[in-house]
């Protein structure tokens, strides 16, 4: 049965458009905002910009916008950081694209940092051979690039943000994707309801609440990669899980993170004994990629003894000034970061897997483009270089704005929402018993290190978790947390963010990235599960 749309349609509405956006996040919003004044509807589970991982992001976007840096910088930083893996053509256009995607942000109201003569402020994360964080208020980058989205949305009147649609399913017909299907009242509702499209824009963040120790927030589930990897798409380096180094160590979930900035800032890394142990490890210590600093805080954690962020020398008593996001989640644990070591333990943090994407954002199905984290467009290779994340997001969003301006000119009505059927299968608030389960398997098993015995032991658990719950919001999850696992097994070697204790070095046979189907992962799992 239709929905009458007219008692929700805006004044200035002219029409039903055939683009549908899922996500509220930064690449969604973005996105929408690029394809303006074309129609489009952006579906998100709860109102824009709550609930995605964008505005909870610290230290900023990365864009060689100062006198002393260049593109070639930025990019021999990224690819050194990814390991060998790192598309590098990709990577190139990406950050040429990224100071014009900051004029933008800027033109959308974004405070970004400024010097007394209105100069941008520039800071320097892990791994950066310059400055080139582009920031607001220290560490609140995420909140105040999204509020400004947000803000630029509801005042554009071709932008239709349909809240409270939990998207469960892409409609899709051999190769060609014509839709999704969403569950209302943010996932309350029994009935469902189908969006055809021409166009589907997934914009729905990563896999963190995989895990049981990250920083996402719950609704990274990985079910926008798992509902495209069911959908028949391509799906590249799923092994590739970034941990952040230092989430504040406090028993929440999600972990409160304390910024890399900090460290580019000068705040050290110490055990209980005061030892500064990443000195013992990498030349540029704190200052190293994300991965060897967060196996070198799991190492003392699971050691013993203890891994501690001291700011007290280094940031001092302008710390709430200057990061007051971290100081306000110190002092509410009882730390006082002025004068006490921060705890910190590596937690999940960012996925530089995802459903496989070009240039433009296009992906392996026809009618399906997607953007940000769910995506793996090559430009991270095995590890992300720090605050990359945001410029993906914005660059590729942009690009598929163009993509579709481009391929699909002309728009097509649809006379929709449609009834998709009813089922009692609610969105709840609270972690099913088995996504408990497939969280602490996942830590376990698929973490900071793996080995071939650990994801045997996995990949069986998931197979029978899967065979329990026979539900489609379930499946999705466990089919990310398949692919993850099927990448880890198959990658025989140590590489960035993917270290295997059985096989430490990285092989050069296997300096190539990962491309799988749910199809072919499933057949690795029956061979193995039996």
């Amino acid at each position: 049965m239709a929905i009458n749309l007219e008692a929700m349609r805006p004044q200035s509405w002219q029409g039903i458009d055939d683009i549908v956006i899922v996500g509220g996040g930064l690449a969604g919003l973005f996105c929408a905002l690029k394809l303006a004044p074309r129609p489009v509807t952006v579906l998100a589970a709860a109102p824009i910009g709550q609930g995605a991982s964008s505005a909870w992001a610290q230290g900023g976007i990365a864009a060689a916008m100062s006198p002393g840096d260049s593109f070639d910088k930025h990019l021999a930083d990224t690819v050194a950081a990814g390991a060998g893996l790192v598309e590098e053509k990709v990577a190139r256009l990406m950050i040429s694209e990224g100071p014009d995607r900051i004029h933008d942000l800027l033109a959308y109201g974004v405070p970004f940092d400024r010097d007394l003569e209105g100069h941008l402020l520039l800071s320097r994360e892990a791994a950066h051979s310059e400055r080139r964080i582009v920031r607001v208020a220290g560490d609140k980058a995420g909140g105040a690039i999204m509020e400004a989205l947000v803000a630029a949305v509801r005042r554009t009147p071709s932008i239709r943000v349909m809240e409270g649609y939990v998207v469960e399913e892409l409609i899709a017909e051999g190769r060609f994707v014509s839709g999704v299907i969403a569950r209302p009242d943010a996932g309350q509702s029994k009935k469902r309801v189908a969006f055809p499209a021409r166009a589907v824009v997934l914009c729905s963040g990563g896999i963190g609440h995989l895990y049981q120790v990250t920083t996402n927030p719950a609704e990274a589930r990985g079910t926008g990669l798992g509902m495209a990897a069911r959908a028949g798409a391509v799906i590249a380096d799923p092994e590739f899980v970034q941990y952040h180094p230092t989430a504040i160590d406090v028993g929440q979930d999600p972990a409160p993170l304390a910024t890399e900035a900090l460290r580019g800032d000068g705040a050290t890394l110490v055990n209980r004994a005061g030892h500064r142990f990443m000195l013992d490890l990498h030349p540029d210590a704190e200052l190293a990629p994300r991965d060897i600093v967060a196996r070198g805080v799991f190492a003392e954690v699971v050691a013993g003894r203890g891994a501690f962020l001291d700011c007290t020398k280094a940031i001092g008593r302008d710390f709430a000034t200057h990061f007051s996001t971290v100081y306000a989640s110190c002092m509410a644990a009882g730390i006082d970061p002025v004068t006490q070591g921060i705890p910190v333990v590596p937690a999940v943090h960012y996925h530089m897997g995802g459903v496989a994407v070009d240039a433009d954002g296009r992906t392996s199905l026809d009618g399906l483009w997607a953007a940000g984290e769910v995506t793996s467009s090559g430009v991270h290779g095995a590890n992300r270089l720090a605050s990359n994340s945001l410029l993906e997001a914005v660059v590729f969003a942009g690009r598929i704005a163009d993509s579709i301006k481009g391929m699909l000119p002309e728009s097509t009505l649809y006379e929709w929402p449609t009834s998709a059927g009813e089922n009692d299968d609610l969105v709840t608030v609270e972690d099913s018993a088995e996504l408990k389960r497939l969280r602490q398997l996942m830590s376990a098993h698929a973490g900071v290190i793996r080995d071939e015995e650990g994801l045997k032991v996995l990949i069986r658990e998931l197979a029978a978790l899967d065979r329990a719950r026979s539900r489609v919001r379930f499946s999705n999850i466990c089919a990310a947390a398949k692919l993850i696992a099927v990448g880890a097994l198959l990658r025989t070697e140590s590489r960035g963010a993917h270290m295997r204790a059985d096989h430490p070095l990285p092989v050069e046979s296997q300096r190539h990235r990962t491309y799988l189907t749910l199809k072919t992962a499933d057949r690795i799992i029956a061979d193995i599960a039996g």
